[in-house]
């Protein structure tokens, strides 16, 4: 997608060790016009998709989901990071976080996620696909079925796009990074 990868080139920043900084306007500070047009983009990529949910995790993943939502008139529900108390009938999967080097807890209420979803997972970044693992577990458990996975921006240097397509799931990225080398962001062709 084109005005996303002009807007990481001007905007993001890559940091030693593989990471893309893009906080300025996708997970800190949002830019809501740009969240739109990726919105946009994700609903035309999945057209013809029968989509009846929209999955995320909190909390980048929230601002693209909830766009997504509101364009295909559907419900958004997002992975929550830690186990409310309030929370009953939870499921429950592990995730590990390579930003925040740690393995957190992700639920979901199985009053929002039920076998009769079709279910659409939209986040920031596919890095080692460690979040989508965590999605498509609790999708499974569930019972639901997974139509989907949409990224804003996937590290093709990294495995886990790899991964999930080998697996079978239609995965589909805005902006592939095919090299954050030496601080030089370099998109695949």
């Amino acid at each position: 997608m084109k005005a996303l990868k002009e807007r990481i080139l001007n905007d993001g920043r890559c940091l030693p060790g593989g990471v893309l900084k893009v906080d300025n306007f996708i997970n800190h500070q949002m830019d809501p016009l740009l969240m739109k047009l990726m919105a946009e983009e994700f609903v035309r990529r999945f057209a013809g998709t029968n989509i009846t949910k929209i999955l995320t995790v909190e909390a980048s993943g929230i601002a693209p989901a909830i766009m997504v939502g509101y364009l295909l008139g559907l419900p958004v529900v997002f992975a929550k990071k830690s186990k409310p108390s309030t929370m009953e009938n939870m499921l429950v999967s592990e995730v590990f976080s390579f930003t925040k080097n740690r393995t957190y807890t992700i639920c979901v209420s199985k009053d929002f996620l039920s076998p009769c979803d079709k279910v659409l997972f939209v986040d920031d970044f596919l890095a080692n696909g460690n979040a989508g693992k965590g999605i498509i577990d609790l999708v499974q458990q569930a019972g639901a079925e997974l139509v989907g996975m949409g990224f804003l921006i996937e590290k093709s240097f990294q495995k886990g796009g790899e991964m999930l397509r080998e697996a079978g799931i239609h995965v589909e990225s805005l902006a592939i990074i095919d090299s954050l080398d030496d601080c030089s962001i370099k998109f695949k062709e």
